[in-house]
């Protein structure tokens, strides 16, 4: 039996070693991840440590800076008081060299005084000093070089006024004479105009489609122009040569200093154009001023001389009716006629 227990010891001592070769390899792991784990926190620590004294000398360098900035504001601040007392001494200096002028013209203003003073007083000058008496005959010939400087002065005063009243009175009068002349001419061409307008009237008769709105005569285009056209058409010449012999019946009695023109304007209704009638014109514009050339060329070929014509043309921009009913396109849609001065 105690061979047996002997051998029982001897077989649980390699499995004790066994065990404790294991422990110490754990131990040995353990030492090296914490000795590998040190080295890494120390190298972090040595990281954040160079980083804390950057921020440290960066903070220290930024107060210095406020520091400067602090001593330069103290600084402007000084100048500012400084430049404050520079300017109140300057006004207290203003001050007084006002006073010191005041009392400079008092003391002229007694000199004068003492100028015009009378007789008695003149005769108490003569108890004066020499140097007085200098003093004295100086401000007198003062005096009388500022009178006679104030005399010339006066009297290129009067000259100018006398001259701007002359000059002022030839423009009253020539205002007057123009104004004269104008209304003259105004009367004289509203006769004519009546005269033409009662000559048209008779000639045109009792048409709805021509009328007479304020001092123009308004042809509607549908009387001179087909559609989309700028020719006259056989029924439009018939009508302007009505107007040509009008104008030329009246022209004899319009005074030579009247400079008469007859105005013609072209107009057009707000439609836009059509395919085909692009093809022709540009716009509504082109196309009323088209119209108002024709009419102006072939009043001009019945003897209406060319200096006396004035075509327009103004596309839709001025309606005669508002709307866009057949009516009102037609009646905007129109040439019309202004006897008037150039």
């Amino acid at each position: 039996m105690a061979r047996r227990r002997s051998r029982s010891e001897a077989n649980i001592w390699p499995g004790f070693v066994d065990g404790l070769s294991t422990l110490l390899l754990v131990l040995m792991f353990v030492l090296s991840i914490f000795v590998v784990a040190q080295f890494y926190l120390g190298d972090r620590l040595n990281v954040v440590k160079q980083e804390l004294a950057d921020k440290d000398s960066e903070l220290a360098r930024l107060i210095a800076q406020i520091n400067s900035l602090n001593d330069q504001l103290g600084l402007a601040q000084a100048d500012r008081e400084r430049l404050n007392a520079q300017i109140l001494s300057l006004e207290d200096t203003i001050k007084e060299k006002d006073a010191e002028l005041a009392g400079l013209a008092a003391a002229l203003a007694t000199s004068q005084a003492a100028v015009a003073a009378s007789a008695e007083e003149l005769e108490a000058e003569k108890a004066l000093s020499e140097e007085q008496k200098s003093e004295i005959a100086t401000l007198n010939a003062q005096i009388a070089a500022l009178r006679r400087q104030l005399a010339s002065i006066q009297e290129a005063l009067d000259a100018a006024e006398a001259k701007d009243k002359e000059q002022q009175a030839q423009i009253e009068n020539l205002s007057q004479r123009l104004n004269a002349a104008l209304a003259r001419k105004v009367q004289e061409l509203q006769e004519v105009r009546s005269r033409f307008f009662e000559a048209l009237r008779k000639a045109l008769g009792d048409r709805s489609d021509i009328k007479v709105v304020g001092d123009r005569f308004i042809f509607e285009s549908d009387i001179l122009f087909g559609s989309c056209s700028a020719t006259l058409g056989d029924a439009g010449k018939i009508e302007l040569n009505k107007l040509a012999t009008a104008l030329l019946d009246i022209q004899g009695d319009i005074p030579t200093e009247v400079n008469w023109v007859l105005r013609v304007d072209g107009h057009a209704d707000a439609s836009p154009l059509g395919p085909s009638c692009r093809a022709a014109f540009d716009s509504n514009l082109d196309l009323s001023a088209q119209r108002a050339i024709s009419v102006v060329q072939y009043l001009q070929s019945q003897g209406v001389p060319e200096r006396r014509l004035l075509a327009t043309g103004s596309g839709s921009a001025a309606p005669l009716v508002a709307g866009y009913s057949a009516s009102a396109l037609a009646q905007n849609r129109r040439i019309e006629f202004k006897l008037t001065e150039r």
